[in-house]
């Protein structure tokens, strides 16, 4: 008799397919209160800037179909966003039409928040309601095809440098909110353990860390934060600074726009070359990585 099949659910934030768009995206982010109009423009404008559209969709779709191909047939991959369409709830009603029973639900972020990837989690378990047995991947970074992957990127853009042994590294990952410390979230020890073990295998000895994209509240959110760093490696005397933004998986707003517009911007006013790692994307090394969690969450459940 054949094995049942399992459904893998991979999740991604989600993004707006066009400027119409960028409204009501916000609107589901900020949980269905209106955005201020001046900063729906100034969003607006960022997508303008990038091609007038998220990529993230079809970068996502790309993720999960190396990853149906390298789990195979006995696997069924969808694709379920946690802001935008289509959504986490859509997919798993279409996974539930299917006949099918099981799910490992997988969100392509490495390192584990309570506040992002559980996010991820809360809504999977909401819309699964008892129809489907879950399990999840809380966290996978420590996937050695992923840490290669980025060590990777880090020896070829090193390269663009006039003398690689010079530059300044710094990773970056998305902001959080403080507060998530106060409840020991793991995000910010296993941020830092990764850069560390890509920092390791790529041979690079002279490092640091930095945040990016903070949301606009009155919080405190992690730091230091890109920002505030660029000026002090230019005052260190540091004129070349790569950054490899280690927290994100794909080319998106906070990739095309904040580093690649907003960062090079300041970088140019300060005087210093910065280049960024080539987003992994559907890389075959981050393919084997998200594929082997996968069927670690499988084989847990007992379902292997």
């Amino acid at each position: 008799m054949a094995a049942e099949q399992i459904a893998v659910l991979v999740m991604a934030y989600g993004g707006p397919g066009n400027i119409d768009e960028v409204e009501p995206y916000l609107m589901d982010v900020r949980g269905g209160r209106p955005t201020k109009p001046q900063l729906v423009e100034e969003i607006r404008a960022r997508y303008a800037r990038i091609g007038g559209r998220s990529p993230i969709l079809e970068l996502t779709r790309a993720q999960a179909a190396g990853i149906a191909r390298a789990l195979g047939d006995r696997y069924s991959v969808h694709v379920g966003m946690r802001h935008w369409h289509p959504y986490i709830q859509d997919a798993v009603a279409e996974i539930a039409r299917a006949g099918q029973n099981r799910v490992v639900g997988v969100a392509m972020a490495p390192h584990y928040s309570n506040m992002s990837v559980g996010a991820y989690e809360k809504k999977l378990l909401q819309a699964a309601d008892g129809r489907l047995d879950v399990a999840l991947v809380r966290t996978w970074w420590q996937q050695p095809q992923f840490l290669d992957a980025v060590a990777n990127r880090v020896v070829q853009a090193l390269q663009r440098f006039p003398r690689p042994s010079q530059v300044q590294v710094v990773f970056t990952a998305h902001s959080l909110p403080e507060r998530i410390l106060a409840s020991a979230d793991p995000y910010a020890d296993e941020l830092s353990a990764s850069a560390a073990e890509v920092a390791r295998r790529a041979r690079v000895s002279d490092w640091r860390f930095a945040y990016q994209s903070a949301g606009a509240t009155a919080e405190p959110w992690l730091g230091p934060d890109v920002e505030e760093v660029l000026p002090e490696v230019a005052k260190a005397g540091h004129d070349a600074l790569l950054l490899v933004p280690i927290g994100f998986v794909c080319d998106h707003v906070e990739i095309l726009y904040d580093i690649d517009v907003e960062y090079q911007a300041l970088a140019k006013r300060l005087g210093i070359q910065l280049e960024r790692t080539a987003s992994l994307n559907d890389d075959p090394g981050l393919v084997a990585a998200v594929a082997d969690a996968v069927l670690a969450a499988a084989a847990e459940r007992g379902w292997g």
